[in-house]
């Protein structure tokens, strides 16, 4: 089962014919990482593993390597490096489109086309064989424009939303990740294939949802209304947010150990922003339902 994020599907930490790194059977007669055979094996000659420095004794014992520091090599400090970079690059760009730019319909469309760009630079990046920090940087930009642009309108009407939905944001991620390495979450293929099973349902009914209250069918946002309904679905959304990250911190610990070239870091980075920005907006819009001051 492939990532949520388009990052992770195309290449780099999903590289075991559709597994994605979840716990896959190897192939018969292969060899085997725990359960999986290691997507960055050099093969060569009889044995798979004669060419790949990352072929340890502990290969066999049912535990994913600890990658050695090889240059060239992915390494959580490559991660955490270029997350930063990219997450900083979303708010530097909210906090200049917040101080400059007024709540006016022409903001708003602006937040809309920054939005689009956003998107259109997300799935060239997704498609590329190789990552671009261009792309992903220009991404995170005109991401943070289009945050900023709503956060400032969702301010202006209910006082302290966006400032709750930072922390509320925070608070999540923190709080998968605490849970994540404790163990309580094991990422496996099953998890995998349910939870996707469910975020694509989710944004299939939301689709849907979308195009009834542009027709006027649905009134009053639908199933995203300012209500009681839009609190419980948006709570459902960042639920689904916080599985989005498990897949990632999953992929990204799995590209450490199996010795990920050093630039997928700007994937992994790409990747968890993606993830971050969904919690936020659904934060946001769970923080203004619960001000109350409609």
């Amino acid at each position: 089962m492939r990532s949520s994020n388009p990052v992770f599907s195309r290449r780099g930490f999903s590289r075991d014919n559709g597994s994605a790194g979840f716990n896959a059977a190897p192939q018969a007669g292969g060899p085997a990482v725990g359960t999986q055979a290691n997507p960055y094996a050099q093969q060569g000659g009889g044995n798979p593993y004669a060419q790949n420095p990352y072929a340890q004794p502990d290969l066999q014992q049912g535990a994913p390597p600890q990658a050695p520091a090889t240059t060239g090599r992915m390494t959580m400090d490559d991660v955490v490096m270029r997350s930063a970079m990219t997450l900083g690059t979303v708010a530097v760009g909210a906090v200049l489109a917040w101080a400059l730019l007024p709540v006016t319909s022409t903001s708003f469309g602006l937040a809309i086309g920054s939005a689009l760009i956003a998107f259109v630079l997300a799935m060239v990046q997704s498609f590329k064989r190789k990552a671009s920090p261009a792309l992903i940087l220009g991404y995170a930009a005109f991401e943070g424009v289009f945050l900023g642009v709503i956060s400032e309108m969702y301010n202006s009407r209910w006082s302290g939303a966006p400032f709750q939905a930072v922390l509320g944001t925070m608070a999540v991620s923190g709080a998968t990740l605490l849970i994540y390495k404790a163990g309580w979450i094991r990422v496996t293929a099953r998890y995998a294939r349910i939870g996707m099973a469910i975020a694509i349902a989710f944004i299939v009914v939301m689709a849907v949802n979308l195009l009834l209250v542009a027709f006027g069918v649905a009134e009053d946002g639908g199933l995203r209304s300012m209500g009681p309904l839009g609190a419980i679905v948006g709570i459902l959304a960042i639920v689904l947010g916080a599985f989005f990250l498990t897949l990632d911190f999953k992929q990204i610990e799995d590209g450490i150990a199996y010795g990920a070239p050093r630039e997928e870091s700007w994937l992994a980075a790409f990747g968890l922003t993606m993830s971050i920005v969904w919690i936020y907006v659904e934060m946001l819009r769970l923080a203004a339902i619960f001000s109350g001051n409609d």
